[in-house]
């Protein structure tokens, strides 16, 4: 074992310019991080110290001539640019076929038989902003106690319903009516509960009882095989979800970034040795999907102010990796996930400065690092392992 404990930073959505087959997804010119800093200055200097503006260049980000961490770039190589897509090539599956969307909303035998085995008419059935479909049909839904089903570009069924009028346990079991009728072709990546509060005009989803429920994923991956070789992983924020919790023996709930970033602090303090995977989800579900572009800019230099404490909190025998599962470029038309690489960043007393990890061909390269850390193999990807760690270890 090189390192006793890894922490696994994902900054959901944080592309860093489009993939060579963007034009396949409609994704020319998506650019996450690089089209922000475009459109206004950026102040992260420390993902600037770690090497962020080493992979290339970026408007306004000088690049330090010696940077703190090895960093490099991933491509996806599934089809897809989803979060399950992401989050599984991580983890080192390789998907043959991406999940299925529905932008022109969901069959309808598919929906005729959710609502004969829920007992309930629904509503919607198209896709939409989830904030933006609660104000359309939340008063209809009060009037009639119908879900409001929708969906988006993202392979999703989501079920919406106001907590006074179907309560969290119904909701729930809906979810999984759902997830057992989305099968064979239709077996979408997540069924999403989406709870939400308030009045007609004021509606709230309520972020603290969603629930994900993913597909399984294929056994063998980075987290089944830690677990088998005994080796501790705390999941921070949606990945437990992701993964269905498959591998891991520790769980930290998190809301939004300010959450995810306390629990990660937390975890440091309390996992002596093992996996933290964390995601930070509000890159993406609060302001890539949103177009929102300030919004993802000064949730970055909050992230990014934020680092000093994380890096001051590692041991010598710690590494840190920093990427993302796609992106969701905020400036352009679209509000979907962009085809995109996505940065990598590997910091650590133990880890060789300013390593050039060029691009890497998938993101199970990530996974199979992780593993050789901690002695095992997965089928897929290319471990960097040997080329981050300082040559006297």
């Amino acid at each position: 074992m090189n390192h006793r404990r890894v922490i696994l930073l994902v900054l959901d959505s944080l592309g860093i310019g489009e993939l060579p087959d963007a034009a396949a997804y409609g994704d020319t010119g998506s650019d996450t991080l690089g089209n922000i800093a475009r459109r206004r200055p950026l102040r992260i200097p420390n993902l600037v110290a770690l090497g962020i503006a080493n992979i290339r260049p970026l408007a306004g980000l000088a690049p330090p001539p010696a940077p703190l961490a090895a960093f490099g770039r991933c491509a996806t190589a599934s089809p897809g640019k989803d979060t399950t897509t992401g989050h599984w090539e991580m983890a080192g599956i390789h998907l043959e076929r991406p999940f299925p969307t529905y932008p022109g909303g969901f069959p309808l035998e598919i929906i005729a038989e959710f609502q004969r085995r829920t007992g309930r008419q629904t509503l919607g059935n198209y896709p939409a902003s989830g904030t933006a479909i609660i104000q359309e049909l939340g008063q209809e839904h009060l009037r009639t106690g119908r879900p409001i089903v929708y969906t988006s570009a993202d392979s999703v069924f989501q079920i919406a319903a106001h907590e006074q009028v179907i309560p969290l346990e119904e909701l729930y079991l809906m979810c999984r009516v759902a997830r057992e009728i989305l099968r064979g072709p239709h077996e979408v990546g997540r069924v999403i509960a989406r709870p939400f509060v308030g009045a007609p005009g004021a509606f709230v989803r309520d972020s603290a009882n969603r629930h994900d429920y993913a597909v399984a994923p294929p056994p063998g991956m980075l987290l089944d095989r830690l677990a088998g070789a005994g080796v501790f992983v705390l999941a921070v924020g949606k990945i437990f979800d992701i993964y269905l919790g498959r591998g891991i023996r520790g769980h930290a709930q998190s809301r939004n970034n300010a959450e995810g970033m306390a629990e990660t602090l937390g975890a440091l303090a309390s996992v002596p040795e093992g996996l933290v995977f964390t995601n930070l989800v509000d890159f993406d579900m609060l302001y890539g999907h949103r177009n929102d572009v300030e919004g993802y800019a000064a949730a970055l230099e909050v992230v990014d102010a934020w680092l000093p404490d994380l890096l001051g909190r590692l041991r010598s025998d710690d590494l840190l990796i920093v990427t993302a599962d796609h992106g969701n470029d905020p400036t352009t038309p679209s509000t979907d996930h962009s085809r995109e690489y996505v940065p990598l960043l590997a910091y650590g007393p133990r880890t060789r400065r300013g390593a050039d990890l060029g691009t890497r061909a998938t993101l199970a390269d990530i996974g199979q690092s992780v593993a050789a850390n901690f002695g095992i193999q997965l089928q897929k990807g290319t471990s960097f392992l040997e080329a981050i760690l300082c040559d006297d270890l």
